[in-house]
């Protein structure tokens, strides 16, 4: 990008001092022009263009994640490319010279010298270097089929956001009873189970919104067995490292012992029997009347053959992987009825042959809108497939709460890739 400043400085010759004063004038205003223009590139430069490749970073990454759940509503094979590198290199080409102005009176040229004429030159480049890189390396497909662990379940339910929207993005189920679990996958034709989840989570959300429930971690030693001579040193140090400690049992014997945090959730003694803890332990099959209930991973039994008839003191979850999540969030679309039509997407009916519209599982929670034609001018964000715009709504805060949650997850996962997958790296124009 070049601009030119021209700036005219007379100097009449008949008049030197006068003319002398006017061109050093004018020769100072224009080095003070070229100065100024130089100061426009170090930190002006970066005040000009961090926030714009930040804002654009931004969009495209929360346009990629909603293009990737569009394509899983279609069966589609999702696709990804993380921005690795920025590197921009600005520069800055000054110029200023006089060039004689004459006049053509006839004569001698030189007494008819009438003015000189000053000229700068500011150029400007901005060279942006930009590198994409495909996640699609077997760490990053690992992390995306890998179900979220127990920490990483209680860690989200200390966030801000809903428990409820936490579970229902997160499990498969809970002690068993289903949440849409053939929704967090390729669409079937079987209707899915999600009502009764729905309902105990509803209770566990207004219990969590009083401040009646509280997850947590507390210190528990689990018994490994005796042992049978003195342990060493070299045996202490060994066990400590591991979480195992010697405790003197009551027959004076010493027992091996493993210490570890163990995640519950503690109810309030003003809740104990209250009508959303009743509901929550009959949808749950929880014992009622219990202070704090166990968190675990895949615990029970899943045909319930060996539950205790009053209930169980447990939360039993089976978590979802990012991928689940994604395809479950996905049911959420706004499908259009000329896709349904040409067969674009898995019909669902039920048992009096009604199509199951699935953005019942995700109401209140995800909801993407469809409409062909132009961009909609209230989208958050939207991107184009199949002729049609799917998009966000800006004041639908639910689905903005959700996705800014994904997006955050969805990094986490991204951000952990090392394998030595191929990198695209665009050099962009100048501007």
């Amino acid at each position: 990008m070049g601009e030119r400043l021209p700036v005219k400085i007379t100097m009449q010759k008949n008049n030197a001092s006068y003319g002398c004063n006017r061109f050093t004038s004018c020769l100072m205003i224009g080095m003070v022009c070229l100065l100024v223009a130089g100061c426009a590139t170090g930190p002006r430069s970066l005040e000009a263009n961090r926030l714009i490749y930040n804002e654009a970073i931004k969009s495209t990454g929360e346009a990629q994640l909603l293009l990737n759940i569009v394509r899983l509503r279609y069966n589609d094979t999702p696709s990804s490319l993380a921005v690795s590198a920025i590197a921009t290199q600005s520069e800055v080409q000054k110029s200023f010279q006089l060039a004689p102005f004459f006049g053509v009176s006839g004569g001698d040229p030189a007494q008819h010298f009438a003015a000189l004429l000053p000229q700068a030159q500011i150029s400007t480049t901005d060279r942006p270097t930009i590198t994409l890189t495909p996640l699609d390396d077997q760490e990053f497909t690992r992390k995306l089929f890998t179900p979220m662990t127990l920490d990483g379940v209680l860690y989200l339910t200390k966030t801000t956001w809903p428990i409820s929207t936490v579970f229902r993005l997160w499990l498969e189920n809970l002690n068993w009873v289903s949440n849409a679990q053939n929704g967090s996958g390729p669409t079937l034709k079987s209707l899915p189970d999600y009502t009764e989840f729905l309902r105990g989570i509803n209770a566990l959300q207004v219990l969590q919104d009083r401040g009646h429930i509280v997850f947590s971690t507390e210190e528990r030693e689990e018994p490994q067995g005796t042992v049978a001579t003195v342990p060493t040193a070299h045996d202490l140090l060994d066990a400590a490292k591991e979480g195992y400690e010697f405790h003197p049992d009551h027959n004076s014997a010493l027992a091996l012992v493993k210490k570890g945090r163990q995640p519950v959730m503690r109810v309030h003694p003003e809740a104990l029997t209250s009508a959303e803890m009743r509901e929550l332990a009959q949808v749950f099959g929880l014992r009622l009347g219990l202070s704090k209930y166990d968190l675990k991973i895949e615990n029970l039994d899943p045909f319930k053959i060996n539950h205790p008839s009053d209930g169980v003191d447990v939360l039993d979850l089976e978590t979802r992987s990012l991928l689940q999540v994604l395809y479950f969030v996905s049911k959420g679309l706004d499908v259009p009825v000329e896709h349904m039509k040409r067969g674009f997407v898995q019909a669902t009916t039920d048992e009096t042959g009604q199509p199951f519209d699935w953005r019942k599982i995700t109401d209140k929670l995800f909801h993407v809108y469809s409409v062909s034609g132009d961009r909609p001018s209230n989208a958050h964000v939207a991107v184009k497939y199949l002729d049609y715009w799917f998009y966000i709504d800006k004041a639908d805060q639910d689905t903005m709460a959700t996705f800014s949650l994904l997006m955050q997850l969805a990094r986490l996962e991204t951000n952990g890739k090392t394998g030595l997958g191929p990198a695209l790296t665009l050099p962009l124009g100048g501007r």
